[in-house]
């Protein structure tokens, strides 16, 4: 099975990379085939509302990265989309390449029955992550795809893979932050669950 990862951060290896990467890596430990894409490596052009899709579903933009990456997707059992939170909603970039994928929804949805996940990182916590969330579940709803909601085991941790730098105040109620997303145990925990839980899912569909 094949399961691949993009990443919407406008830096690459970051943050957003290293929480996706936490779910790609314990999907290959349980014997996923995976790979890791980020798009602020790739040239992706804005769609312009053409409608060309409309007819067949193929983009009339050419000359860019986005059909390559169509292919990969293609390809692909699973896929597990990440972005930062920007103003309660996914990056522009991340927003391109949902809008960018309009060809394989208008006629059919090239992407049913695939499995997805989605992670997410925040400077602070409910502060718009969960609307982050939201919009990459509902671009997988549009694809009809089967969307993985991770719950590792024991006490509710939260609602999704959610990384921030909140650590809390301290005595003189001042924002105490963490030097980085990897400090976020917890979101981490779930990040590792929904690769074990994307691979188990694959497994039962005979991926």
């Amino acid at each position: 099975m094949k399961i691949i990862g993009v990443n919407g951060s406008h830096r690459s290896g970051k943050g957003t990379s290293h929480l996706l990467a936490a779910v790609l890596d314990e999907a290959s430990a349980a014997g996923a085939q995976v790979e890791l894409v980020e798009l602020a490596d790739l040239d992706i052009r804005y769609c312009v509302g053409c409608n060309a899709c409309l007819a067949k579903p193929a983009c009339a933009l050419s000359g860019d990265d986005m059909a390559e990456l169509v292919e990969k997707l293609l390809a692909a059992d699973g896929i597990v989309l990440a972005s930062p939170d920007y103003f309660s909603s996914v990056s522009a970039r991340m927003k391109t390449f949902m809008e960018r994928t309009r060809p394989q929804h208008m006629v059919a949805n090239a992407f049913k029955g695939k499995v997805g996940g989605m992670v997410a990182t925040a400077g602070l916590s409910d502060c718009g992550v969960e609307e982050t969330l939201a919009a990459m579940d509902r671009w997988f709803a549009t694809q009809e795809m089967l969307v993985v909601h991770p719950r590792p085991e024991g006490p509710v941790l939260g609602s999704g893979a959610a990384a921030t730098q909140y650590a809390g105040f301290n005595a003189e109620k001042r924002r105490v932050q963490w030097r980085r997303v990897e400090d976020d145990q917890v979101a981490f925990d779930v990040a590792r669950q929904l690769g074990r839980d994307m691979v188990e899912l694959l497994e039962r569909l005979g991926a």
